[in-house]
């Protein structure tokens, strides 16, 4: 009996001695990885609400900023020998257009510092005139047009330099080089990410020297507009192009810029804004493919200038409403209306500014009727030759 009582004694020692080694060795393992029956098993539950944000932007865009030499010597003429002064010039647009949350122009005129201002038909205008149109408002600056090689490749370097001294404000349309050309171009307002386009058909038969690292961007080259507005489309909540287009003083847009507009807005163009007739024409929506639409003013004439027929001093500026729908991933353009403008001036260097229409009088029209060689010149001429252009519903919109 000894002898099988020590057996037993010896085996449960032994049994104790695996065990202990067992919860030494692994314990601590197994406590990370265990749970308590009693206990109750929580898992956090990653959900995720619909957002069904919907933010929106107003924009405003103008035409051409044409500026003469008649109209800079006005303005130096107002400074009194110290640089110049353009505040007449805008003064009766500041508050329209520094309502809008953001506000483009196509600035038709290099500003090159180390040139002369200069007119017809090689421009160049003194820094004052674009640090007039920032104090009116004005975000977005559109380089490319007929004019932008006026002064060279140094002119447009220098234009370019200028508008990057002004941190209020971005240009698009021409480039440092290739790597500025092909990168995503935009700005931000409420929470909207735009995108930003410039493109022009013309630059007067001017071109940059072969080894000119700046870059234009022609609206004969659609590769690079469709690969740059898809690129600028997927990394953008909407897509602005601002496009120098079609022919001088010609009221119906072209077959070419027709044709255009309807493949920019199919490869993601949200806005198309046109420039260079110096006259306005049709504003429209074109349908797209994925079942949006596109909005395209052909062209929103001239700004302000001294062009001198009652066609070229009638522009506009068109207010539109940017709204991005985050529950679809849609965006929206609202709220479109034309605001026909007047350039006003009387004695060739004198008085050159811009009314709205609505501003605009009889009196105003019939000092300048004689050098617009129009008698007939009037409030109702200029309403009666902007609803034969522009469709009813984007002159009468609230």
């Amino acid at each position: 009996m000894r002898n099988k009582e020590a057996r037993i004694f010896f085996a449960l020692v032994l049994t104790v001695v695996v065990l202990f080694g067992i919860v030494v060795a692994f314990g601590d393992k197994v406590g990370e990885k265990s749970v308590p029956v009693s206990a109750e098993v929580t898992t956090q539950e990653q959900t995720t609400e619909a957002d069904t944000r919907q933010i929106s932007v107003n924009f405003i865009s103008a035409g051409d900023n044409l500026i003469h030499d008649g109209i800079y010597e006005q303005a130096k003429a107002r400074a009194g020998g110290n640089g110049y002064d353009f505040s007449l010039c805008y003064r009766n647009i500041v508050d329209t257009v520094s309502a809008a949350d953001v506000a483009t122009i196509n600035q038709e005129t290099v500003i090159a510092e180390s040139y002369a201002p200069s007119g017809y038909p090689l421009f160049n205008s003194p820094k004052e005139v674009g640090s007039e149109i920032v104090k009116a408002g004005f975000d977005v600056i559109a380089m490319a047009n007929n004019h932008m090689l006026d002064k060279t490749s140094k002119g447009l370097s220098e234009a370019i330099a200028y508008w990057d001294s002004i941190e209020s404000v971005t240009r698009t349309g021409a480039y440092k080089n290739a790597a500025e050309r092909d990168a995503v171009e935009f700005i931000e307002s409420n929470g909207l990410k735009i995108g930003l386009i410039g493109i022009t058909q013309y630059t007067n038969g001017l071109s940059l020297p072969a080894d000119s690292e700046l870059r234009i961007i022609y609206s004969s080259e659609e590769d690079v507009i469709k690969a740059k507005i898809e690129k600028t489309k997927a990394e953008c909540d909407m897509v602005l192009v601002n496009i120098h287009w079609g022919n001088e003083y010609q009221t119906t847009p072209t077959q070419d810029q027709r044709n255009l507009a309807v493949k920019m807005a199919n490869w993601g163009a949200d806005v198309i804004i046109g420039h260079h007739p110096h006259v306005i024409q049709p504003v429209e929506f074109i349908d797209r493919d994925d079942g949006g639409r596109t909005l395209v003013a052909f062209s929103l004439g001239n700004f302000i200038s001294q062009q001198n027929t009652p066609a070229r001093v009638v522009g506009g500026m068109i207010k539109y409403t940017v709204t991005k729908d985050f529950a679809n991933n849609s965006i929206t353009i609202s709220n479109v209306k034309f605001l026909p403008t007047v350039t006003h001036y009387v004695r060739g260097v004198d008085d050159v500014q811009v009314y709205l229409l609505s501003q605009y009088t009889d009196q105003l029209a019939k000092k300048q009727a004689s050098r617009l060689k129009e008698n007939a010149f009037s409030v109702e001429y200029i309403n009666n030759f902007v609803s034969g252009i522009i469709d009813a519903q984007f002159l009468n919109a609230e």
